[in-house]
């Protein structure tokens, strides 16, 4: 049975517990939108783990691990999460697999999240400033650079020509920020695809081998419900679709192959960033709640 676990709150529901727990039975865990804004932390053998970008099946033996087109992945933080899991004796080669049409976060993505939200003043929307937005707006507006351009040059440099033409006059001309050198990204972002191509692959056939073979392939949420870019509480949302829907767009997979769609929730509930939030409790009982439930964002550690 292929299934979905998302959160139907604003995030930090647990998913990540309920996610592990879920694994175990899975062939692949897939997570299919948002990037390294989102946190899932497990615990293994009394080991505490905080993945932000890999799927956090990738702790449980033998699990194939795919991050789907519909993610926007940072080459560099995608690198050192890589470092970090070997580190603990985690086997990423042999089961970690990216999509080649992710589309890629450049550090201009994260400056022009980063000045926007400066400019913004009082209405921030509260970003992580690790440009996820300005990434799916790049998609969006067919600008994006994606995984498998990485690894041609020619194709990464015209890319980049086009990117820079802009990004750097809104960057010097509006935000007043200092512009980029396209020879130093290319050789930078090159440098990146060489040490990621062994991950970088069509997912699609994958996934279809695993439908094909009955192995249930579960889809790994980020987020909740009420930050999808459509039907949160815009614009004090993110930039990608958190509900069910997001999981076959974003990772190549039928809407008829999904089965069952498991929503989590806790008994209250939180918020991280700016944006409406009705019963909170700005009081004792509040901090007390924050306290001993350590609600923290697993991304940004903000309250």
């Amino acid at each position: 049975m292929n299934l979905v676990v998302l959160g139907v709150q604003w995030g930090d529901e647990g998913k990540g517990k309920i996610i592990d727990f879920l694994a175990e039975a899975a062939g692949v865990v897939v997570r299919y939108q948002g990037g390294n804004n989102a946190g899932h932390t497990v615990v293994i053998d009394g080991k505490k783990f905080v993945l932000h970008l890999v799927p956090s099946g990738i702790l449980h033996k033998g699990k194939a691990c795919i991050i789907g087109n519909g993610v926007v992945v940072d080459p560099k933080y995608l690198l050192e999460e890589i470092a970090y899991l070997k580190t603990n004796g985690i086997n990423v080669d042999n089961y970690l697999k990216v999509s080649e049409n992710a589309s890629v976060i450049m550090p201009y993505h994260k400056l022009l999240d980063a000045s926007s939200e400066k400019k913004s003043k009082k209405e921030k929307i509260g970003t992580t400033g690790r440009g996820i937005g300005p990434a799916y707006v790049d998609k969006v507006g067919r600008l994006g650079i994606r995984m498998v351009d990485l690894l041609n040059k020619r194709v990464l440099a015209e890319k980049l020509e086009k990117n820079l033409a802009q990004k750097n006059f809104v960057l010097s001309k509006y935000y007043g920020e200092k512009p980029y050198n396209k020879a130093k990204l290319l050789k930078e972002y090159l440098g990146y695809g060489r040490q990621l191509k062994k991950y970088i692959a069509n997912t699609i056939p994958y996934l279809y081998k695993y439908s094909k073979s009955n192995k249930r392939i579960l889809f790994e949420g980020a987020q909740g419900t009420m930050l999808d870019i459509d039907f949160g509480t815009y614009p004090y949302v993110t930039s990608s679709n958190s509900t069910a829907g997001g999981a076959s767009t974003g990772s190549g997979v039928g809407p008829g192959a999904i089965e069952r769609v498991i929503g989590v929730t806790k008994a209250y509930t939180t918020r991280v960033g700016e944006g409406p939030f009705p019963t909170e409790l700005n009081n004792p009982c509040g901090e007390m709640l924050r306290s001993k439930g350590h609600e923290y964002g697993a991304t940004t550690g903000r309250p």
